[in-house]
């Protein structure tokens, strides 16, 4: 474990911001992760994963500590077929949705092409077309980073809902997770092809038997038709929440725009997809100098070139009072801003 200073974050988050860390310390393991928690000369620290999804909007003066934790751990399959993987906190999540499609293993299919690592997967409670991390999570360890002792959250634990967990309420800041287990299939899976343009997808292919790859295939398609890769161009996926506004609501905004895109549920909820609310107001694809809005999904803020993380706030704040005026309805930030 060393310390660096004035270290560059512009690799270590996709939207390429190239803010610094006076102070930078990269662990491997659990006893680097403690050792580093010690240090009698730090108070505070800043935790970064795979910094997928972070707007920087500034330097960061207290140390920011990597978690760069790697490896797996596979129990045996029961006899319905499920088995517990055990996956350490900064294993790449695409990479680790590949392995299981590889040794097949079912469940994360459908959680393709997201980005990140696995240990900041539960904080999010990340999800893409049907499936949530909750619905594979059996739980993962945490240490406290005031007392440097391990702790198991598990499902029930979590307070998992869309794109929010106790990790980002009640236990925000007072853990550092480094790894998760989630348990698979290793024979029927239960595939979920009925979100999105998966069926068509998979029809497009002729494909009428899929398996989880063709699944993850499909998904992968049809993710980079629609969303940037953060290696080409800085962004973090989607931006914003998709918003889930009162039935009564949707009434009043369905009889204006009776194309609305949207999805039931439940008897008095509706969610509108945030993208087609950001592209209505005309947003889509346009530029202010270095930040911008993906041409091919209104919900993406990308990076041109050398944006700071200011100026991308500033085009979302723009965005969210634009939409409040023009629908009157809120859309909230689902990447944290640091600063």
């Amino acid at each position: 474990m060393t310390i660096q200073h004035n270290v560059s974050l512009k690799k270590f988050n996709t939207f390429g911001i190239d803010a610094k860390a006076k102070y930078f310390i990269s662990v491997s393991n659990k006893q680097e992760l403690i050792e580093a928690l010690q240090l009698s000369q730090f108070s505070d620290y800043f935790i970064l994963g795979g910094g997928s999804n972070m707007l920087i909007t500034k330097d960061i003066d207290i140390p920011v500590l990597h978690i760069d934790f790697k490896g797996k751990v596979i129990g045996p399959p029961n006899s319905q077929g499920e088995v517990i993987v055990n996956i350490q906190a900064g294993e790449n999540w695409h990479e680790f949705v590949l392995w299981c499609i590889e040794n097949g293993y079912g469940g994360v299919e459908n959680l393709s092409l997201i980005p990140g690592n696995v240990g900041t997967s539960p904080i999010q409670n990340i999800g893409a077309y049907g499936v949530e991390l909750k619905d594979v999570f059996v739980g993962c360890s945490a240490i406290d980073i005031e007392t440097q002792e391990e702790k198991m959250f598990f499902l029930e634990d979590c307070n998992f809902g869309y794109r929010n967990s106790i990790f980002k309420n009640e236990a925000k800041g007072k853990y550092i997770i480094i790894s998760v287990a989630f348990k698979l299939t290793s024979k029927s899976h239960k595939l979920n092809t009925s979100y999105g343009a998966i069926q068509q997808e998979l029809e497009s292919n002729n494909i009428t038997d899929p398996t989880i790859k063709d699944v993850s295939d499909a998904v992968i398609a049809i993710r980079q038709r629609k969303l940037p890769d953060p290696k080409e161009i800085g962004n973090s996926g989607s931006f914003f929440k998709n918003p889930v506004i009162p039935k009564a609501a949707f009434e009043i905004l369905q009889s204006k725009h009776s194309t609305v895109p949207h999805y039931v549920m439940s008897d008095t909820e509706i969610k509108v997809p945030a993208g087609w609310l950001i592209e209505q107001c005309g947003f889509k694809g346009k530029r202010f100098g270095d930040a911008g809005v993906h041409k091919n999904q209104a919900l993406v803020l990308v990076n041109y070139d050398n944006a700071t993380g200011a100026e991308i706030l500033a085009l979302s704040k723009k965005i969210q009072e634009t939409v409040l005026e023009k629908f009157n309805i809120a859309i909230e930030a689902e990447v944290n801003v640091i600063g």
